[in-house]
């Protein structure tokens, strides 16, 4: 039986704010922004990413203090390019620390405006060998279109 881990919780104090920061500067797709009488929750996604984070004001969302979150890892092909794309779109993204040359270890980090905290993993293979096809990418985005 295949597990996948496809949305992960992030604890936040003002949705709009939040969404803001990690679609436009974080560089997120917006998937869903749904408000009703009930609940207003959002859903954003990396691109090239089989997981989303979702943020939001129902009861298993508050279930966490605002910034409680610390460590979700995101991983690129380049480091270097993704801290400069970041920073270029006003993020605090930290320093560059190499833990090992091997592929893997360089590593980065930074904050969303509540103080959840993210890893950036740098795995150059994944330039040549991304978890999800491009072509599946693809397929996928004109399927929901249809």
């Amino acid at each position: 039986m295949d597990w996948t881990l496809e949305v992960v919780v992030v604890p936040v104090g003002d949705l709009d704010r939040s969404i803001a920061f990690y679609r436009d500067q974080v560089g997120f797709e917006l998937d869903h922004d749904t408000v009703n009488e009930h609940m207003h929750v959002a859903q954003l996604t990396p691109r090239g990413s089989g997981c989303s984070i979702v943020i939001g004001n129902l009861p298993s969302q508050n279930a966490m203090a605002p910034g409680s979150l610390h460590g979700v890892q995101l991983v690129v092909a380049d480091a270097e390019a993704a801290r400069a794309e970041l920073i270029g779109r006003g993020v605090d993204a930290g320093p560059i620390t190499v833990f090992s040359e091997q592929d893997g270890g360089t590593f980065f980090g930074f904050a969303d405006p509540d103080g959840n905290t993210w890893a950036v993993q740098q795995i150059r293979a994944r330039a040549d060998r991304p978890l999800i096809p491009h072509d599946a990418r693809q397929r996928f985005g004109a399927e929901q279109e249809a």
